[in-house]
């Protein structure tokens, strides 16, 4: 019997009863493993209304107690974690390896958010005025919810609801259908921790139970990671629904070679950062782009081979540099791709196309594929792909190169190689985009800042994580006081001042 995955509503599983639902499949072997349950109306409603009825009692409860909650429950995802990764690696395809990261990545925010008592803070002023007290809080916003994606199941659901607790908030997270059960592990683990029922609740579901979140007339708050029509979309409704939004979109992120980069650095960090996890990441590096036609002769001269070579396998087995992709759909979407970019007239120096793994030839597996001389006005430079194909744009210069990810239509993240601090400190000034690395290739920020690109990369005003996660979660309220002594009688007309 094919295993159903419930819902998770104030602090129990409760089994679909939409009769609608999704199919989770395996993708090493690209058979059914589980079916997953769709919610309602009626579903999506016991969820929020557990998270509202408990909202009162957390929101109140002290934020060392709250801390406390996750630092238990950071300590149970340490103890957990080999389990963990083997759920994460069953349903997305990434090797178990990558998938610690993912978790890692995840628990690195709950660990920036057991400072809640600190990061949460407000301020405060003596004699502002005469006999004046000033002074600001920060408080919960209530009822918030998260829409996660597949291709980070652990760390974007704990991107989201680690900070929103912490301030007080309570939950509901819808994460992606194609590999749902390790967002509903982390809400059991979550309870275990010490949360009490309500906190944190996990429905399942496709755009019905999107839509349905949007309008709820108790969500105060909305986070959203997907792609950038998708992002455009949640942040378009929600916000019309008078809710406060976060949506983060798709991503084509550049790196830049300098003709004195360190190749060898250059062409490891691109392997690295382009085809692990099967470049089904937001921040892998989806374009090089090397400066002058000798570091590009170099450059390909150093990288064809490498990605010939790699080791596609298996989630499971330890030697598989990646895995398969999630679905067959979405495997298909990116062999389309590597159509147009031929159609183009870009050269396809390696080709993953035709890749087939002996035991395997049912899952959903690409072999890697390299690009070059792709140009600016080709559509499959313009989309991000998504999958473990790497496209090589050749820059005459400088100004050309940074030109590129700056005038793209995504502004998510950019890398330079260089061993020049002058180029590097330029790069980083003037490059278009939300996050940078200097010979880093994926500049995903530390939990303690924030993570979040530009233009069709993000829609709302604040970022992920780090400070602008604390601020998101809560709404300020300012204060300003006056005691009676000392102070004269009668009205004053004027406005307040300074004076």
């Amino acid at each position: 019997m094919t295993k159903q995955i419930p819902h998770f509503i104030n602090g129990k599983h409760e089994p679909g009863a939409s009769a609608r639902s999704g199919e989770v499949f395996n993708p090493n072997t690209g058979q059914i493993q589980s079916k997953v349950a769709f919610a309602s109306k009626g579903e999506v409603d016991a969820a929020v209304k557990s998270a509202k009825s408990a909202l009162p009692e957390w929101s109140a409860i002290n934020p060392q107690r709250r801390a406390r909650v996750l630092f238990q429950f950071k300590r149970l995802l340490e103890d957990n974690m080999d389990e963990l990764a083997q759920i994460l690696s069953a349903e997305h395809g990434k090797t178990i390896a990558d998938s610690k990261g993912d978790i890692q990545r995840g628990l690195e925010v709950v660990e920036f958010a057991c400072g809640v008592p600190h990061l949460a803070k407000g301020e405060f002023t003596s004699s502002a005025g005469t006999g004046i007290d000033m002074y600001s809080m920060r408080l919960p916003v209530g009822v918030c919810a998260g829409i996660t994606p597949f291709n980070f199941p652990a760390m974007i659901p704990m991107w989201m609801f680690a900070p929103a607790v912490a301030c007080g908030n309570t939950f509901v997270c819808k994460p992606s259908e194609k590999d749902p059960s390790l967002p509903l592990r982390l809400a059991e683990l979550f309870i275990e921790a010490g949360a009490p029922p309500g906190v944190l609740n996990v429905v399942h579901g496709d755009k019905e139970c999107v839509d349905l979140l949007l309008s709820h007339p108790d969500i105060a708050a909305v986070s959203f990671v997907g792609s950038s029509s998708i992002a455009e979309y949640v942040y378009a409704n929600a916000s019309s629904n008078g809710k406060r939004v976060q949506a983060m979109g798709g991503a084509k992120n550049h790196m830049v070679i300098m003709p004195d980069a360190d190749m060898e650095r250059v062409v490891d960090d691109l392997i690295g950062s382009g085809y692990g996890s099967a470049g089904e990441r937001c921040m892998a590096i989806a374009v090089a782009v090397p400066v002058g036609e000798e570091t590009a002769e170099h450059l390909m001269e150093k990288l064809v081979p490498r990605v010939e070579s790699l080791r596609v396998g298996p989630s499971q087995d330890p030697q598989s540099d990646y895995g398969p992709l999630v679905t067959a759909q979405h495997r298909d979407k990116v062999k389309g791709y590597i159509n147009m970019g031929i159609e183009e007239g870009a050269t396809l120096a390696v080709d993953g196309r035709d890749f087939s793994l002996q035991g395997y030839e049912d899952g959903f597996f690409l072999g890697a594929s390299l690009f070059d001389n792709v140009t600016a006005g080709m559509q499959s430079y313009k989309e991000e792909i998504f999958g473990p194909v790497l496209q090589v744009a050749r820059a005459p210069n400088f100004e050309e190169a940074i030109a590129l990810p700056t005038t793209h239509d995504y502004g998510n993240g950019a890398a330079v190689y260089t061993r020049d601090g002058d180029t590097a400190r330029e790069f980083a000034a003037r490059v278009g985009v939300g996050m940078v690395g200097v010979n880093v290739p994926i500049p995903v920020p530390l939990a303690y800042y924030s993570f979040g690109g530009w233009k069709r990369s993000a829609f709302g005003d604040m970022n992920q994580h780090g400070m602008d996660g604390i601020r998101f979660y809560t709404k300020l309220k300012t204060v300003t006081s006056r005691w009676p002594s000392g102070v004269k009688e009668g009205s004053d007309f004027s406005i307040p001042t300074m004076k």
